[in-house]
Formats: C-alpha cells, sequence, structure tokens
C-alpha cells in the first residue's frame, strides 16, 4: 500500500529535536522557525513535557468519556486561569478542524438558526462544515458546498453592519481567526473585532474566535482576540495546545447549556491529551512565555522594517507574515536548503514564522542574518 499523494514534500527526513532545533537522518540540524504549522509551542522534547507524558503512560493511555477523567477537570481549571477565561466551559476533541465543526454545531443548537458568517481568505479546516466556512473552492468537495455561508471581506466592519441589518435574525454565529494563518497573516483590527461583538450581542448570534492557530499565547495574549478586548462566545483551539500530541477543544461561555449527547467524542481528552496540555500550560505559564512571545515578536517585527526588499510585515507576537516581492519568491527555499532554517508559507513570496514560544533572541538573530543576507543578495 501507497501512501495517498496529499502534499508536496520537502526532501528532508527529521529525526530528531530539542528546543528550537530539530535534525535530519543525516545528522543536519535545522533551526526550527516553523514549528510544525505553529504546532511546537513549548520546544521539541521539553523535559517537562517529556516527563509529564511519559508517567502518565506508565499509568493508563486511554480510556473513554464513559468514566469520570480527572485530568479533565484538572486542565479545564488550569487553561481557565492561564486564559482569563475560568467562568468558561471546556469541551475537547482532538483537532482544530473538528473543534471548529463543534464549535459552528454548538451555535446553531443555541438559536436554533443556520447562516454563518466568515470571511475571505479564512481558513477553518478540512471537515465538512469547517472547510464550508473556509474560503477556498480547492478543499471543498461539492458535497461540502453550504448555501447557509456567506463570506464578507475581512475587516469591513460596514460590510458586516450591512448583512446583519439584511439578515440579522437568521445568523446563526459569526466566525473569524484573530490572526488569519493561511490567508497570509492578516490581524483582525480591534474595531472590527469589537463590531463582530456589539452585532453578534444585538441580534444574540454566536461569536466563534477561532484560535486554532493565532491562539495559546502566540499572540503575546493567550487568545489574539483579545488584543480588542473583546470577549467571545465560544473559542476554538488546536494547534500549540499539545505540543504535537493531537489534542484540540472549545472554550464555551456561561450562557451556552450543555445538554447530554449534542456533542461528543471517542479519543477527545484521553488521559495522554490531558497529560500533554496540562504541561504545555504550566511551562507557558511557568516561563511567561506570552510575554515572551509579546517581547521577542516585538524585536523581529522592528529588525525586519531595517530590511531591505520587504513589501510588508503582518502579525502579533510570534505570529509573523513577511511579504515578498514575487521576485524573491524563492528566499523561504533559501532559507530551508542554504540556510537552514524551516519557515512556513501562506503563498511563495509570503513568509510565515511560528516558532516556539521559548525562542531566544540568539536564534531570531539567526534567521534575521540569514534573510538579510537573501534580501541584500
Amino acid at each position: 500500500m501507497k501512501l495517498f499523494d496529499v502534499y508536496p514534500l520537502n526532501d528532508i527526513t527529521i529525526d530528531h529535536g530539542q528546543g528550537s532545533y530539530v535534525w535530519d537522518d543525516q545528522g543536519q540540524q535545522y533551526l526550527d522557525l516553523y514549528g510544525g504549522h505553529a504546532v511546537i509551542s513549548i520546544g521539541h522534547t521539553h523535559p517537562h513535557y517529556v516527563k509529564r507524558v511519559e508517567t502518565q503512560l506508565h499509568k493508563l493511555g486511554f480510556y473513554s468519556n464513559s468514566i469520570k477523567i480527572p485530568l479533565q477537570v484538572e486542565l479545564a481549571e488550569l487553561l481557565g486561569k492561564v486564559s482569563g477565561k475560568e467562568d468558561y466551559q471546556l469541551f475537547l476533541c482532538n483537532s482544530g478542524a473538528e473543534a471548529n465543526e463543534n464549535a459552528l454545531k454548538l451555535a446553531s443548537f443555541y438559536n436554533n438558526r443556520k447562516k454563518i458568517v466568515a470571511f475571505k481568505k479564512a481558513f477553518h479546516g478540512r471537515t465538512s462544515l469547517a472547510v464550508a466556512v473556509t474560503d477556498n473552492k480547492n478543499y471543498q468537495a461539492p458535497v461540502n458546498e453550504n448555501n447557509q455561508v456567506v463570506f464578507l471581506p475581512f475587516n469591513d466592519e460596514q460590510a458586516l453592519q450591512d448583512y446583519f441589518d439584511q439578515c440579522g435574525q437568521e445568523i446563526s454565529s459569526v466566525i473569524v481567526e484573530g490572526i488569519q494563518g493561511v490567508g497570509g497573516i492578516h490581524v483582525a483590527s480591534d474595531g472590527f473585532l469589537q463590531c463582530i461583538r456589539r452585532l453578534c450581542t444585538k441580534y444574540d448570534a454566536i461569536f466563534i474566535a477561532d484560535s486554532v492557530q493565532c491562539g495559546y499565547g502566540r499572540s503575546g495574549k493567550f487568545y489574539s482576540h483579545d488584543h480588542a478586548g473583546v470577549a467571545a462566545d465560544i473559542y476554538s483551539m488546536a494547534k500549540g495546545m499539545g505540543n504535537g500530541f493531537p489534542i484540540a477543544g472549545i472554550s464555551i461561555a456561561p450562557k451556552l447549556h450543555p445538554k447530554f449527547f449534542m456533542l461528543g467524542t471517542t479519543f477527545g481528552g484521553n488521559h495522554l491529551a490531558c497529560a500533554a496540555g496540562l504541561a504545555v500550560l504550566e511551562i507557558i505559564q511557568k516561563d511567561q512565555l506570552m510575554q515572551q512571545a509579546a517581547e521577542l515578536g516585538n524585536y523581529l517585527i522592528n529588525a525586519l522594517k531595517e530590511l531591505p526588499n520587504i513589501v510588508e510585515i503582518r502579525g502579533r507576537g510570534l505570529m509573523i507574515g513577511i511579504e515578498l516581492p514575487e521576485s524573491l519568491s524563492e528566499v523561504k527555499k533559501n532559507l530551508l536548503f542554504k540556510h537552514k532554517i524551516f519557515t512556513g508559507e501562506a503563498k511563495p513570496n509570503v513568509i510565515r514564522l511560528l516558532p516556539a514560544l521559548n525562542i531566544t533572541k540568539v536564534e531570531a538573530d539567526i534567521f534575521l542574518t540569514a534573510l538579510k543576507s537573501e534580501l541584500v543578495g
């Protein structure tokens, strides 16, 4: 049997990692500023993380949600404390798409409505409803087409106001990334998020803050939407939540009440996943990684502004997009194969930085030196 070929692959096999570095099977070291797509939040093989997961594995790896799992309660309490949402409720699942799927479903349960507002260049996942609110037809099969979804311009308050004026009583939810990831690192303005909050409150629609990539401290605040000083009704999260172990969840406002069987999962919130999730939160809290992300992100952004041949720098904290002229579309490839630095991309000429939150200034400077050499020529 062959693997189903779904991604273009770099001819590199990563064998092991430590902190912000990985090594391939030939012993070559790479600086990892990609984190497997914003997944590695506390660095590869962090000692506390490894110990937490290994200790749990020796006790029990899995049992279903048909019994009490105290680790889930512990994770919910710590997540509430670190995120500042202690009065919210937690539903655990396995991936960002699944988190958004459940968020959209829960919103519809709440107000018994169907219409969903999403935005241009949005990416919310590849499962049925999550991909229906993703603005990319290449990801949608005919069965995913959904005439209840409308895509409005991102950061356009007037367009949002006009649509609510027209259809407000039919809108179930508005789903928005605080910083669009796949769409090219576009930051939702504070005014735009405040407008969403105001309209959702007025029309009793549910504000879903997709924090799958831009959450978990990456922006310098726990959820990037927090920069706008608003509270969403549901926050979806995943990537950095388990530092590589599959875990995801939605944080749910008190006004949404659970009923038996409205949501469910087999693997969500299993013992190993909770151990991984607790380790991540403990390190974020102990090492003040949100502050670290804010400070080092500002350092990188200010340093990038001094470099030539950059069209635009976008982002917050350690979620940064560097848009280059199309003539420099080979820079990302050169960073990897010449300078041994992993970065991400939104399109060939937009480099995405998604490093671990505990990356150091030394490592940031290694990247800046390499990028400058490519831009100067």
